[in-house]
């Protein structure tokens, strides 16, 4: 009697799991595949996908995620190769207990007792790097100094798994395990673990990606990967991808109608209305060659840009909003054009003259370019405040690169940033409180250099100067923010992510 109960008892918990794991294959969540408990629960959990916020609400309960086995609520995709998970985790109420658990999951199964990664953090605020390196294995532990992470990062390279973790605002913390072996095809995903099984909590996931990255092979500016255009909120930080395209996509600058970016991508200029999710080639005329240092006048009614001319030399041009003929600016190259001045009578510019890359202005109408930069190494990125007193720019003369301002006429140039890490392209807001720029790591990148496909943050700091905080946390690099992509009210910006994994969620290119 005892051995059918035990095999009736085997061949319900059987059917179970079949039920859970065919549930979860029938049911894509956004940019995920399925859903599904794993292990034994009391309350079978939940997901719900906002496709307009693109926010994720997971409810789950489950006694643990620990030890030998597991019990929790788990959102996945299944994937292969290198990968980073990145999401903004919290909970949703005070909860019961302590442990209750969020986070980014790595799988090899959906079994209980799987091999797995996690980035974890608890209830109590103790975030932790968890992971069990064999089927039915202790699970093991390496806690973060950080706690109360908003910002949670889980990347795979081969068998190394990176967590990395911040407080909303703040620069990542690291832990790093190298020897895991999960399998080249696994589960992907958030998760919740209420650390009861006799209760169900809840939490709220946004800024939710899964990035492919650039593969060690690639060759820069030959080969690239696909472009996100997101749409970042200032307040909530809440950032929401709005296009998608296998190609690259580049530097999108916010027209003064506000339902429009426009974007460069293989030599042409592109409109992109907001309203349709859909772009429209802008006219340059002649000009097939422009590259992402584009930049609209402060009355809308004029666009600097860089285009290559017949040497190859990328030169300065000017064009109406209403699209055309450009008009020639420049006579020598390279010169990338960044800023107008807001009577609109000047043009700031980077040049290289005589191996040496410095800040220019020039009239706007034609004539002589003016140095206004004369110090030995890079300067780039330059760009009038809105009151037109000052010119923000970055430059490479300290070490590393920083944001930098000068007076309009060249004068008194000072340095606004000063710490570990290099720091491009400044942008004021339009209504003169913030600079937004963005950040390399001086461990992947060259302090002279902006490359594709990095580990950057976009940072904005008070105009004058002072603390600086971060808005976004992403995958990309060169052609992220090149140009002003505030929108005209200050309260948005727009910026170009990179993965070479696009999902049918998001309007997708069709140029």
């Amino acid at each position: 009697m005892r051995l059918k109960v035990f095999y009736f008892s085997v061949f319900l918990l059987a059917c179970t799991f079949s039920s859970q794991y065919a549930s979860a294959q029938k049911s894509a969540l956004g940019i995920f595949d399925g859903q599904g408990d794993v292990g034994i629960v009391k309350h079978k959990g939940s997901a719900a996908y906002d496709p307009n916020q693109q926010v994720y609400n997971l409810s789950g309960s489950g006694a643990n995620i620990w030890a030998k086995s597991d019990a929790f609520h788990f959102v996945w995709k299944r994937l292969k190769g290198d990968f980073i998970l990145r999401t903004n985790a919290a909970f949703v109420g005070k909860g019961v207990e302590a442990h209750r658990k969020v986070g980014l999951m790595v799988r090899n199964s959906l079994d209980s007792n799987s091999r797995h990664v996690n980035a974890v953090v608890h209830g109590d605020g103790l975030t932790s790097l968890q992971f069990r390196k064999t089927v039915g294995g202790e699970t093991e532990e390496m806690k973060s100094a950080l706690t109360h992470a908003d910002v949670i990062q889980l990347e795979r390279r081969g068998n190394k798994y990176t967590m990395s973790v911040a407080r909303k605002g703040d620069l990542f913390v690291e832990e790093a395990i190298s020897d895991i072996d999960l399998g080249d095809e696994v589960y992907v995903g958030i998760f919740i673990c209420s650390h009861n099984a006799n209760v169900t909590e809840k939490a709220v996931f946004n800024n939710t990606r899964i990035v492919v990255p650039a593969p060690v092979s690639l060759v820069p500016y030959k080969q690239y990967l696909g472009s996100d255009i997101e749409i970042l909120n200032l307040e909530t930080q809440n950032s929401r991808i709005v296009y998608q395209s296998p190609k690259s996509l580049q530097a999108p600058n916010w027209m003064p109608d506000v339902d429009k970016l426009l974007y460069n991508s293989e030599g042409l200029l592109y409109t992109f209305n907001l309203k349709t999710n859909k772009p429209t080639v802008f006219n340059t005329g002649s000009a097939k060659n422009n590259n992402n240092d584009h930049v609209l006048s402060f009355d809308g009614k004029w666009l600097a840009i860089s285009s290559a001319d017949k040497t190859g030399n990328s030169i300065g041009w000017v064009v109406s909003t209403k699209g055309g003929e450009p008009r020639r600016l420049n006579e020598i190259g390279p010169s990338y054009m960044h800023g107008w001045s807001p009577d609109g009578k000047y043009i700031v510019f980077c040049g290289n003259r005589n191996n040496e890359y410095d800040v220019y202005r020039i009239p706007a109408a034609g004539g002589p370019e003016e140095r206004l930069t004369n110090t030995p190494g890079l300067d780039d990125g330059p760009e009038y405040s809105p009151d037109g007193k000052y010119i923000y720019f970055n430059s490479v003369r300290s070490g590393l690169m920083q944001v930098w301002r000068m007076k309009a006429d060249g004068s008194e140039q000072t340095q606004l940033t000063n710490d570990d890490y290099n720091n491009w392209f400044p942008h004021v807001s339009p209504d003169g409180k913030w600079i937004q720029y963005i950040t390399f790591l001086k461990s992947e990148v060259a302090p002279g250099d902006h490359p594709f496909y990095k580990h950057v943050y976009l940072r904005i700091m008070p105009v004058g100067g002072g603390p600086s905080k971060v808005i976004a946390y992403l995958y990309g690099g060169q052609g992220t923010i090149n140009t002003p992509s505030w929108s005209p009210d200050s309260k948005h910006l727009a910026f170009v992510s990179n993965t070479n994994l696009l999902f049918p969620v998001f309007p997708t290119a069709t140029n």
